[in-house]
């Protein structure tokens, strides 16, 4: 069951430093990770989108080997390699996997400028083992594909440290 989450944080910094625990975590295979974007609103109010794939570098790559292998068979390799490069670009550039991007941006300017967000799709379930390397990381959810109850659990998590040290 794929999982969407995004969590707002404070400051420009917060959600690459989650995301960095997402990937960690699926290293460990706590989580599926399909995707995984650092949203962060600039303070002069820009949105900028930061994700975990470069599709238009990989459609680049991608392209320019074919290419490159197509030109050797025409008998010219470099037109093939430019060719298929700007090709394999263009096609990565119009492609989205995963989250899609008008819906980040959408989100992204509900954000307070200097803050950012974590965009998340996973493919697994929200073990108590990931809300325990998620606690106290002090974000606060404003999209999820969970329940009700297991987002609460899931703020919960994210919350713990905020609500001790308020305390004390």
């Amino acid at each position: 069951m794929r999982t969407l989450i995004a969590v707002a944080y404070p400051n420009e910094t917060q959600a690459s430093e989650e995301r960095v625990k997402f990937l960690k975590m699926q290293k460990s295979y706590l989580v599926d990770l399909e995707d995984a974007v650092v949203v962060i609103r600039k303070q002069d109010g820009k949105v900028k989108l930061h994700q975990l794939f470069n599709l238009t570098a990989t459609g680049a790559l991608s392209g320019g080997f074919w290419g490159t292998l197509i030109g050797l068979i025409f008998l010219n390799p470099l037109l093939g390699l430019v060719v298929g490069a700007g090709a394999g670009a263009v096609g990565g550039a119009l492609s989205d996997v995963g989250i899609n991007d008008d819906f980040m941006k959408q989100l992204g300017e509900k954000l307070k400028p200097g803050s950012s967000a974590l965009f998340v799709l996973v493919d697994s379930e929200i073990t108590d083992k990931v809300l325990a390397e998620l606690r106290g990381s002090g974000g606060e959810i404003i999209q999820s594909s969970l329940s009700h109850e297991d987002e609460s659990r899931l703020q919960a998590a994210l919350s713990a440290a905020q609500n001790a040290a308020n305390k004390g």
